[in-house]
């Protein structure tokens, strides 16, 4: 196994959190979770610290910018914040945007208390974000940031004849997210649209393709529409980061984000984030 594919399986598949879900799921441990990708779990437990410490050293490249430094401590959150990243596998991925964004609060505004929790699971739509959101609404958050959609937008197969959730569909449970958050807690939300992929490079690759999985552009930009016309604060990630994204911005799968991609989205976040008054 390269180590694109290592490295792949840990980013992707991620039975830590998928498993998690399940009664007991969280308790399995280590050597559970690599018997499952069919690793030793040395290097399992090595290749995922490796990746957490990059991470790291990604939120604090970014804030040796003294321009982002200064966004950041800028951004709107009082001591003691409670703070939710809501998604699917480009929010759950152990260098998420959300965990980069964590790190850098961490390292810049310790002295705040800032709480960061990452709810998220990857291959979810917006209707699995649905049930979940129950278990955020109770958390009592005072921002919850949305990354939700992209898999509402996958096709299965050579010749598809509808996306996993209809654009419809996807509508009516982004309003319904948004209409919860709104009734039922105090928070404020920022959304952020599903960004593009690179088409070609979804079909072509072995660990998607072996699933069927495929993604057209244009039904991304449909979610990126419905996530736009909503209320609130946006951050426009489909557009910002190009439809496709920029080579280096995607691994070999077109879909999910290098280091450098959740680095540059991470970005985008704080930059609207840090805008709002």
């Amino acid at each position: 196994m390269s180590d694109e594919q290592l490295r792949w399986l840990l980013k992707v598949i991620q039975p830590e959190r998928t498993l998690a879900l399940l009664p007991g799921g969280s308790g399995l441990g280590e050597a559970a979770y690599a018997g499952l990708l069919n690793l030793p779990v040395e290097v399992y437990a090595n290749e995922l610290d490796c990746l957490q410490k990059e991470a790291s050293e990604a939120a604090s490249a970014l804030l040796s910018d003294h321009t982002v430094a200064s966004m950041v401590d800028h951004l709107p959150l009082r001591k003691g914040a409670r703070i939710v990243a809501f998604g699917d596998s480009l929010t759950s991925e152990p260098q998420s945007w959300a965990v980069i964004l964590r790190e850098m609060l961490a390292m810049r505004r310790s002295a705040d208390q800032i709480s960061f929790t990452i709810s998220a699971v990857a291959g979810e739509t917006t209707t699995h974000g649905l049930v979940r959101v129950g278990g955020i609404v109770n958390s009592r958050p005072d921002w919850i940031l949305f990354l939700v959609g992209t898999n509402d937008a996958r096709t299965q197969g050579l010749h598809p004849t509808k996306t996993l959730v209809h654009r419809e569909e996807t509508e009516r449970n982004i309003a319904e997210l948004r209409e919860r958050v709104s009734r039922e807690t105090t928070a404020s939300s920022i959304w952020i649209t599903p960004p593009a992929v690179n088409e070609a490079q979804v079909a072509a690759h072995s660990g998607l393709a072996r699933f069927g999985v495929r993604f057209r552009n244009e039904d991304l930009e449909r979610v990126a529409k419905i996530v736009r016309d909503g209320d609130g604060p946006v951050v426009d990630a489909f557009s910002k980061l190009g439809s496709p994204p920029p080579s280096e911005l995607l691994m070999s799968d077109g879909l999910h984000f290098t280091l450098e991609g959740q680095k540059r989205l991470a970005l985008e976040v704080i930059r609207g984030w840090s805008s709002l008054k």
